[in-house]
């Protein structure tokens, strides 16, 4: 006897690329103690807000205020997308207590009138999209007004040879692969453009689910830049090496660096 042949329609699932995002490159838990401790390393005291600046999903908000009932956590995006995906995907997780210490807000990183903290942090090399000394003064120097007296900014930055020439690198994660894409270099500007692409196993890659036209700012750059602005003070956070020469995800303060191909540090610029 044949078997009846039955439709079945095919269901879609849409990509999260946020999520894939998260879990590549973003360790919200890892950060928010690496700058909790810094800073109290740094200022001798305990940090109670924190403003992420280009916050995005704004995750490390969110993890900000599971530190402590006395953390207070702000976040600054453009973008409204990734912000109500946070609040869908990760406000939404927390208790009632600590969404009541999250505050988000849909505006400008230049604005003179946002929330003064402890803490500013300008992560994932967002502040990249500033390509004109005259521009990124300006953000810094925002960052310096509307930070509280004695407070801290944490910035990351990276670079290397391989950040000047066009290559692409793939890490592979569990069920899915991730890539790392730079498209071009100009060296006389600086300018480089980057994309992120995603290959789900056993599926066709992903390509250009992000993208990045940036300035490749140099470290003594940021830091002139930072003591233009205001700042009395910056330090380098240097990162470690593993035996077979790999980042080891500890940074410490550091006067010099390695001449590696690759590499990504904190700079902190003390009020």
């Amino acid at each position: 006897m044949g078997r009846k042949k039955v439709n079945v329609k095919k269901i879609d699932i849409p990509f999260d690329k946020y999520w894939y995002y998260h879990k590549s490159v973003q360790s919200p838990e890892v950060d928010v103690e690496f700058f909790q401790d810094t800073f109290k390393a740094i200022k001798k005291r305990e940090a109670k807000t924190l403003r992420e600046d280009f916050c995005g999903t704004f995750a490390i908000t969110c993890e900000w205020v599971k530190l402590g009932k006395d953390k207070v956590g702000y976040g600054v995006d453009l973008d409204p997308e990734p912000i109500a995906y946070g609040r869908k995907n990760y406000l939404s997780q927390i208790s009632a207590d600590q969404q009541k210490r999250v505050h988000i807000k849909e505006g400008n990183v230049l604005d003179p009138k946002l929330p003064k903290t402890d803490m500013v942090a300008a992560l994932n090399f967002s502040y990249y999209l500033f390509k004109m000394r005259e521009d990124l003064i300006k953000y810094f120097k925002n960052v310096y007004e509307t930070i509280k007296k004695d407070g801290l900014l944490i910035a990351d930055c990276f670079g290397g040879s391989k950040c000047m020439e066009p290559n692409e690198e793939e890490t592979e994660n569990d069920g899915f692969s991730y890539f790392w894409d730079q498209d071009t270099f100009d060296p006389i500007t600086n300018e480089a453009m980057f994309h992120i692409h995603f290959k789900i196993d056993g599926q066709k890659k992903i390509k250009n689910v992000f993208t990045y036209d940036w300035r490749m700012w140099t470290i003594p750059e940021l830091r002139e830049i930072m003591r233009e602005a205001g700042f009395k003070k910056t330090t380098v956070y240097w990162e470690g090496t593993t035996d077979d020469g790999e980042g080891d995800g500890e940074f410490t303060p550091a006067i010099k660096g390695e001449d590696c191909e690759a590499w990504v540090a904190y700079i902190m610029a003390e009020k």
